[in-house]
């Protein structure tokens, strides 16, 4: 999928300040970070639901779930040839996965990215993309402690737009 639309949890802003120090401290060393990625879109957050398409829908339901306690824990790496995508897991609590149930109940069947789908999600915040497989121990230190964070708000993302939108 090249243009997709995302349903996205957004972080507390402390949460969002210390993902934001991962990515600086990862660009500071000269590695793959997503601070080097400067759209005022390019925020923190948890990625509940990714399709090609998605017409305009009522998340009232899953509105009314948060906010929700998150726990960014230890990395994860989602290999790709001789790169991975770097990230933080986010340890998928009751309420957490109350809420990713609720978003794709609210929505009509379609093609949603496998790594999205209710039973195989992976919760996870991104630090870096295309990261060199040669230099991800060095990433790895450079990452601060697990950390407890709060997901206050949903938004959509139309990468073909290119337009966030808050889902109230």
């Amino acid at each position: 999928m090249s243009d997709v639309v995302s349903i996205e949890l957004l972080l507390d802003s402390e949460t969002e300040a210390l993902v934001r120090i991962d990515w600086d401290r990862l660009a500071a060393a000269g590695l793959s970070s997503l601070a080097s990625h400067r759209a005022s879109s390019n925020r923190p957050h948890v990625t509940l639901l990714v399709r090609p398409t998605l017409d305009r829908v009522d998340f009232a339901d899953a509105v009314a779930l948060l906010p929700v306690v998150i726990t960014l824990s230890g990395p994860i790496l989602f290999r790709h040839g001789d790169r991975a995508v770097l990230a933080r897991r986010v340890v998928p609590t009751k309420e957490l996965l109350r809420l990713h149930r609720a978003v794709h109940q609210a929505v009509p069947p379609g093609e949603d990215a496998a790594h999205t789908v209710p039973g195989r999600w992976t919760p996870h915040v991104t630090l870096a993309r295309r990261v060199r497989m040669d230099v991800v121990a060095d990433a790895l230190r450079l990452l601060g402690p697990e950390r407890v964070g709060v997901g206050l708000a949903l938004r959509r993302w139309d990468s073909a737009a290119a337009q966030v939108t808050p889902i109230i």
